[in-house]
């Protein structure tokens, strides 16, 4: 069984959301013996907004396309952003956790008077 093209696939996915998407890094890492990939993937964090979208949206369909077409080979697929927030872990390297909005405050509960 062959390989799909996941770097290719990545970048027709993405590159439409960039300014320059010569600066678009896709990194797949395959393990044919266990039928997974890992996809990481870095461009300017400048263009952050454009690939991520409003509430995370262009990014989460971008990561459904590319498990649900490993689905269909059989795969499965791990896909990570670098490189794109501007922020730095403790160690100086870029921040690898997923790029999610802060939890909204909770409503203050009203108490009756007594």
């Amino acid at each position: 069984m062959s390989t799909p093209d996941f770097s290719g696939l990545v970048r027709f996915l993405v590159e439409p959301f960039l300014d320059s998407p010569e600066a678009l890094r896709v990194d797949c890492e395959t393990n044919q013996s266990l039928a997974k990939v890992w996809i990481r993937i870095a461009f300017n964090g400048e263009e952050r907004g454009k690939v991520f979208g409003r509430g995370g949206r262009n990014i989460q369909a971008i990561r459904q396309v590319v498990r649900a077409t490993a689905m269909l080979w059989g795969w499965s697929a791990h896909f990570d952003v670098y490189g794109a927030s501007g922020v730095e872990g403790a160690d100086g390297s870029p921040d690898s956790r997923p790029h999610r909005s802060p939890p909204k405050p909770a409503k203050p509960q009203l108490r009756p008077k007594p």
